[in-house]
């Protein structure tokens, strides 16, 4: 992408470009040297990305007194956008770097509370029991599956699945901000008070679902391990701000999209590894199916449990073995 002539109009011409880490997704960033403030270039290259949601939902934030990047200049038909910098340090960042995680912990439970007290923007997809059940198949079916079984599954196994994905996630239907991606790399502590304290990224792929989707996200990491107390002191502390959520029915949703999310991610690892040659990701797969084991525990995700007992033995819940086809 040529981005030199969209630079140039907003003012950041003469800026030095410093390419940051790629993630997934198909977006890039790139940090601006000596503009006229400090600010990121976001590459977005259609079809592939859109930028308009970005705008928007970011703007929708900010509105509700949380911290999501300013555009500075964007060009959407493009794929380019000039964003604030919040800085160099995302909260996975400074997790790494020894920081104390309880305070990082409770920044981010805040702004989140905060995120889903407010309506979601018009217009957002629905992460209903269809498109979760779609999603987590998407990676469990068609590529963990083959992988680990040694063939593709069959249509038995993909109406059961239908069947107990449905079962399990109906009476958890919701219609809040679900950011979808809230964990610590995509969170940036901030010197700002309160809810601000913590700058939210990568909001663009929000939908309507359940809250405890995000929670979920943030406190059962599929990339990180978080210790037992501080989960669930993030709990009490969300629901405290949260006075008008059932808090049992709550922790049952938890469960449940505990329970979507871990066997979605777990799957994906194999298909980022087998389609887009990168199995680092890999290593995450034990971590996400114990998370998977845990939230099967909890009697809400019944069906779930009895088409995995029935189809997937407990011992076979893992990465596929190296040198399957």
């Amino acid at each position: 992408m040529n981005a030199e002539p969209f630079l140039a109009a907003a003012g950041f011409g003469a800026a030095r470009r410093i390419a940051l880490p790629a993630d997934a997704s198909f977006r890039r960033y790139e940090r601006l040297h000596g503009g006229p403030e400090p600010a990121l270039l976001m590459l977005a290259p259609p079809p592939n990305e859109d930028l308009r949601p970005f705008i928007a939902i970011g703007a929708h934030l900010r509105a509700a007194g949380l911290s999501a990047p300013r555009v500075l200049a964007a060009d959407p038909d493009a794929g380019l956008a000039i964003i604030e910098d919040f800085g160099p340090t995302t909260m996975a960042e400074a997790l790494d770097g020894g920081a104390d995680p309880a305070p990082l912990y409770a920044a981010a439970v805040a702004a989140l509370a905060r995120l889903h007290a407010l309506p979601p923007p018009p217009g957002l997809p629905r992460l209903d029991a269809a498109r979760m059940a779609m999603l987590a198949g998407a990676t469990f079916l068609e590529w963990w599956w083959p992988a680990a079984m040694g063939a593709p599954a069959g249509e038995g196994v993909r109406a059961a699945y239908a069947a107990a994905m449905h079962a399990m996630l109906t009476p958890f239907a919701a219609h809040g901000f679900v950011h979808r991606d809230y964990f610590p790399a995509n969170l940036m502590p901030l010197d700002r008070p309160g809810a601000a304290g913590m700058g939210i990224l990568d909001f663009q792929d929000a939908e309507a679902g359940h809250p405890a989707y995000d929670l979920v996200s943030l406190l059962e990491d599929a990339r990180r391990d978080v210790a037992p107390a501080l989960r669930a002191e993030g709990v009490a502390q969300y629901l405290a701000l949260r006075p008008d959520l059932d808090a049992p029915a709550f922790r049952a949703a938890m469960a449940v999209m505990a329970a979507q999310r871990h066997l979605r991610v777990a799957c994906l690892w194999v298909r980022l590894a087998r389609r887009d040659g990168k199995p680092g990701y890999l290593r995450h797969g034990p971590r996400c199916w114990a998370l998977l084991d845990k939230a099967l525990s909890h009697p809400a995700t019944a069906p779930l449990r009895d088409f995995l007992d029935a189809h997937v033995p407990a011992a076979r819940r893992a990465n596929p073995p190296e040198g399957a086809p």
